[in-house]
């Protein structure tokens, strides 16, 4: 759904045309209040902006189907009068043996037009008995033939496309009827969207057609753009039970809109010249149509991780500790928004980090140290695991020379940092480094992976650094 409202987005800022948004609502079984709150706060996230839709009106609204019913039952019921749809009371029972009687003659299985010229009389026999008709269109015996703006023409034989339901018997309209409808009313030209909607097409287009004859439809037919699949693991069609589909899951991982997007949008498009790396609104300057691949695009986690993470890179350190802030509290590391002192340590730690990171997430456990021990934030702990592989009885004699050669430190400054403990470690005690500063990384920060330690003791402080130390020897 991101990529079709991005690849449509862009079409329309390139073109200069207008980007409306309409929500499909219509399935009162699947569709709640909260589903539509959920997914403008979605788009707002992603940065996405429209021309027409909620909270933004435009000229033709209401852009909720589930608040243009009356809309639909007025055009379902000039559809019937004018023959282009008719009443049909088949069971679904029935439907199925018919449609098991075409497979096993080898004939397209779709409706047989059953009900398509019944009687007054046969009608007044299925309500007697109890039948609840559903609304037919009557799809003409022709070809249909478009000219997609991704693949091509494209032709639909008749017997491929039967007559297909547009009102359900509660009334309810369908998507096969709301969607044309609405195109037609907003005056839609351009439609980019799934694969899997390459069938509703010929429908469509259909449907446009008798919108026009009833002088419900005005213009052209509008023109469609069909985006390939996007594939996953196992080369099968990604779908929504699959995580890498689950926006909150990038949400709550850390990853960027800007870099969720940029990665969306080369899949099945391109921006040209082997550039991979550019915001939407670069996009949309040179967004193309016809440069998108019909072919399925494969999704790729770490290829979308890594360009999230070469956005986090282009973020100021002030940008980056605002975004990355939301996580530390909702982690506990912060107990709420950060104090001016806690802010100023988080804005001289993240230079520090920047570059390790791919998500805001992975900040937490890099970060995470200098804020412990602190009032409403967690007590300061060693991961169990590093301890056990760092803190051992060899490490003791390496955290008692840093101890005493710290200590010894009059001006608290990453090269003063340095230099004792280069000196102590190094030369003194003649450890590799590997050897020299893991005991004093995993003693003050948790971890064996962590900022850069000098820099790190500096941010942290004499006396925390020098507590934390001296723990780990205890």
């Amino acid at each position: 759904m991101i990529r079709t409202a991005l690849f449509n987005w862009a079409y329309a800022r390139h073109t200069g045309g207008k980007f409306v948004f309409r929500i499909e609502d219509t399935d009162t079984s699947r569709d709640s209040e909260q589903s539509y709150t959920d997914l403008l706060d979605a788009l707002r996230w992603l940065g996405m902006d429209w021309d027409e839709g909620p909270e933004v009106g435009g000229p033709h609204e209401p852009y909720r189907q589930s608040q243009r019913m009356d809309i639909y039952a007025d055009i379902a019921g000039k559809l019937l009068s004018s023959g282009n749809a008719y009443h049909c009371y088949c069971s679904q029972e029935e439907l199925e043996e018919r449609r098991e009687a075409a497979r096993e003659a080898s004939k397209t299985p779709g409706y047989d037009g059953a009900c398509r010229s019944l009687s007054a009389e046969q009608k007044s026999d299925y309500e007697t008995q109890g039948r609840s008709p559903v609304v037919r269109f009557r799809m003409p015996d022709t070809d249909f033939t478009w000219t997609d703006l991704v693949r091509g023409d494209v032709t639909f034989a008749a017997e491929h496309v039967p007559d297909y339901v547009i009102v359900r018997a509660t009334g309810e309209p369908l998507y096969t009827l709301v969607n044309p409808v609405d195109d037609v009313l907003m005056e839609i030209t351009h439609v980019l969207r799934g694969e899997d909607l390459l069938s509703s097409t010929p429908r469509q287009l259909a449907l446009y057609d008798a919108l026009k004859e009833i002088g419900i439809a005005k213009g052209e037919r509008p023109l469609y753009g069909h985006l390939p699949y996007v594939m996953g693991e196992g080369n099968k069609k990604l779908s929504k039970r699959d995580p890498e589909s689950s926006l909150l899951m990038y949400r709550e991982e850390g990853y960027l809109p800007e870099g969720l997007l940029n990665y969306l949008a080369l899949l099945g498009w391109a921006f040209g010249e082997d550039r991979e790396f550019f915001s939407k609104e670069e996009m949309a300057t040179v967004f193309d149509v016809a440069r998108v691949n019909a072919n399925p695009a494969r999704f790729d986690l770490k290829k979308c991780t890594s360009i999230n993470g070469d956005w986090i890179r282009t973020l100021a350190p002030e940008e980056l500790a605002r975004r990355i802030t939301p996580f530390l509290i909702k982690d506990g590391v912060l107990s709420g928004e950060p104090t001016p002192e806690q802010l100023e340590v988080l804005k001289s730690a993240i230079p520090l980090v920047q570059e390790r990171m791919e998500t805001l997430r992975q900040g937490i456990g890099m970060l995470g140290f200098l804020f412990a021990d602190q009032p409403g934030s967690p007590a300061f702990a060693v991961d169990v695991v590093e301890a056990e592989k760092v803190l051992t009885q060899e490490a003791q004699p390496v955290l008692v020379a840093a101890l005493s050669a710290l200590t010894a430190i009059e001006n608290w400054t990453t090269p003063t940092i340095e230099e004792a403990l280069r000196t102590s470690l190094i030369e003194g005690l003649e450890l590799k480094p590997k050897i020299a500063f893991g005991p004093v990384r995993v003693a003050v920060t948790g971890r064996r992976v962590s900022p850069p330690l000098f820099e790190s003791l500096e941010i942290l402080g004499r006396e925390r650094s020098l507590a934390r130390i001296t723990a780990a020897i205890k």
